[in-house]
């Protein structure tokens, strides 16, 4: 778990994706409306992406697409963000990373 969890804090927001997945792709879409600039790791496209898949099921994330880390958190998948910004709790979250500010 240690490659996904690295990745997953380098940056305010990390999104583990699939390019064909259309909720991961309804996910950064959402995040980036808020000005974000999350960095997307497409793992059917990525030379580790097999041990990436491997570990993001090991941490819960079941389907494993998408995974979204906030503030060097993991968040969770497409419903957990999408609840987040149904509550109005994504913004804060965001700017509380330093990923947006508002």
């Amino acid at each position: 778990m240690a490659l996904v969890t690295g990745m997953g804090i380098e940056y305010p927001v990390v999104i583990f994706s699939k390019s064909t997945c259309s909720m991961s792709h309804s996910i950064k879409t959402l995040i980036c409306s808020f000005g974000a600039n999350p960095i997307v790791y497409e793992i059917d496209e990525h030379e580790d992406g097999k041990k990436m898949e491997k570990e993001l099921k090991a941490l819960g994330r079941a389907p494993s697409v998408p995974a979204v880390f906030i503030g060097q958190e993991l968040v969770g998948g497409a419903n957990e963000v999408f609840a987040l910004h149904l509550e109005r709790k994504l913004v804060p979250l965001l700017k509380n990373a330093n990923a947006i500010w508002l």
